[in-house]
């Protein structure tokens, strides 16, 4: 039941990124997983390890699919992408943008 609940869901909020320039690439995830920070990654703070979304930048509507394998943000962001997943939909220099996302089946 929650399964179908959050693939039905579209949540929207702010993106920020990580990985690059602040000592996490090549630490370990909250999934055991090595921080690589040039792939499609991202951090949230619930959703299950491995979890697949569609994160949809709302000023350009470019999108990407990530896989949770972190836990966070630690700021006031919703959802930390890795640096390569947020360049792909933002300008990482902006360092931070407003996004939706929504759970894939």
């Amino acid at each position: 039941m929650l399964e179908t609940i959050l693939v039905a869901t579209l949540n929207c909020g702010i993106a920020t990124h990580y990985g690059k320039g602040d000592g996490f690439h090549g630490r370990l995830t909250a999934s055991g997983e090595v921080m690589n920070a040039k792939r499609w990654t991202a951090a949230h703070p619930w959703l299950p390890m491995g979890t697949r979304l569609r994160v949809t930048n709302q000023d350009n509507l470019r999108q990407v699919v990530v896989r949770v394998n972190d836990r966070g943000p630690y700021s006031s962001a919703d959802l930390d992408l890795s640096h390569a997943a947020f360049s792909h939909i933002a300008s990482a220099a902006k360092g931070s943008a407003v996004v939706c996302w929504r759970v894939l089946g």
